[in-house]
């Protein structure tokens, strides 16, 4: 599939599939996804001889299996779905199936041009992962948290490497999991690995470590840092490469640290999700102040604006001088841009896209209606469904994939006209 800048967006509206069909034709229909350039819309269908296959823009894949999970779209297009057959698992992609069988299959991930296509797999009572259809030599006991590099090369997964008996403490303290890449795992092994996290150029994976009861730190390729802490959060790398950002408990309040070294001043009641602008100047993360009141911190900057029930995010412009969060306040969600809140609420919100003059689009729900929202106001067109609409390169233009009265349409719509 083509890269987003040479996606269709001249303007207007395309009718895709007819989903009402679609429900009339199968005995079950499930839920449906959209690919990404909102060409094709692919649903789940059993059919009347009780075999479940992939139904995209209103045509069957070839082939039957006994059980359809997971579908997919990767960013390149294709789609994806686990499938089982005599109790077998096997990865089908664009209805071609993967010669590889397992026990059971999860967790399908992407490289970020989807060329890559991985998932973790339990085969021969082992526990590893599959890429591209080519499984890990090597299985361990148990594994959780599983990782792609940003070119598909790699993979990894948190991974059990001694056995553990129940009550058996001694053991348990002395180490059970470490990380494998690639299926090679690393030397050490701790009391708990979590959340590991490629380099840019994937050459390197880094992972929490739990040393000790109360004892976390960092492992880069499975050298610890020297620096340990009380508590830690998910690492993230800067764009370049150059250094890990963590969260981290220091002194009784949380605070940014890169590479072991604490970056900002303050010291706050929670500090997670840290995001780096794409140009790496700047760096936000959301902090509690105290409990129950969450707000945004850019470069150690809090914003003015307090919520008590959540924020997530945050999301800069592509250019890094606007920054959203989503917010909830009193069980209602909403949008704030630069440390100013919208005016509306909503049932729920969705990841906004927010543009270099400042703007945020979001996909909104309100009383079980589905709408596109920019800067909170409401797109007069309500939707029975709705994908998360995508900014055009030029950042003129929306494509908003939708089901209206009962038809899978792809609109290309100016940001104009949506905005009112």
């Amino acid at each position: 599939m083509p890269s987003k800048t040479e996606w269709d967006w001249s303007p207007g509206k395309r009718v895709l599939a007819d989903v009402a069909d679609i429900r009339g034709r199968y005995k079950e229909v499930h839920e449906c996804v959209a690919s990404p350039d909102g060409e094709h819309l692919a649903v789940p269908v059993l059919t009347e001889d009780d075999e479940i296959t992939a139904c995209v823009n209103g045509e069957l894949w070839p082939g039957r299996y006994e059980k359809l999970w997971y579908p997919r779209f990767s960013p390149d297009g294709r789609l994806t779905a686990l499938v089982m057959n005599d109790d077998a698992w096997k990865v089908s992609v664009d209805g071609e199936d993967w010669e590889e069988t397992s026990e059971y299959l999860w967790n399908t991930l992407f490289s970020v041009d989807g060329g890559g296509i991985a998932v973790q797999a339990k085969r021969d009572d082992a526990y590893s992962a599959i890429l591209d259809g080519k499984p890990w030599d090597e299985g361990f006991i148990s594994s959780r948290d599983f990782a792609m590099s940003p070119d598909g090369r790699h993979v990894g997964l948190t991974v059990q490497v001694e056995p553990l008996g129940e009550g058996d403490t001694k053991t348990f303290l002395e180490g059970t999991w470490s990380y494998a890449v690639d299926g090679t795992a690393w030397d050490g092994k701790w009391v708990n690995v979590w959340g590991g996290v490629f380099s840019p150029d994937g050459e390197h994976l880094a992972a929490q470590i739990r040393t000790g009861v109360c004892e976390f730190t960092i492992a880069v390729d499975g050298k610890l840092w020297e620096q340990s802490y009380p508590s830690i959060w998910q690492p993230v790398y800067r764009p370049d490469g150059s250094s890990l950002l963590v969260p981290a408990k220091i002194g009784g309040g949380w605070t940014l640290v890169e590479n072991g070294e604490a970056i900002w001043e303050g010291r706050y009641a929670q500090l997670w999700r840290q995001t780096v602008a794409p140009d790496g100047k700047k760096v936000a993360a959301i902090v509690a102040t105290t409990l129950g009141e969450w707000t945004v911190a850019v470069d150690d900057v809090l914003w003015t604006s307090r919520f008590g029930d959540v924020v997530l995010g945050p999301y800069f412009s592509e250019n890094g001088d606007h920054l959203a969060a989503i917010t909830k306040q009193d069980n209602r969600w909403s949008i704030a841009v630069n440390d100013k809140s919208w005016t509306e609420d909503f049932d729920m919100v969705w990841d906004p896209v927010v543009t270099d003059d400042g703007r945020a689009i979001a996909k909104v729900e309100r009383d079980g209606t589905f709408f596109v929202a920019v800067d909170g106001k409401l797109w007069s067109k309500p939707f029975e469904a709705l994908w998360e609409p995508t900014l055009s390169p030029d950042g003129e233009s929306l494509l908003v994939p939708a089901i209206e009265d009962g038809k899978y349409v792809r609109s290309v719509v100016s940001l104009a006209e949506v905005a009112g």
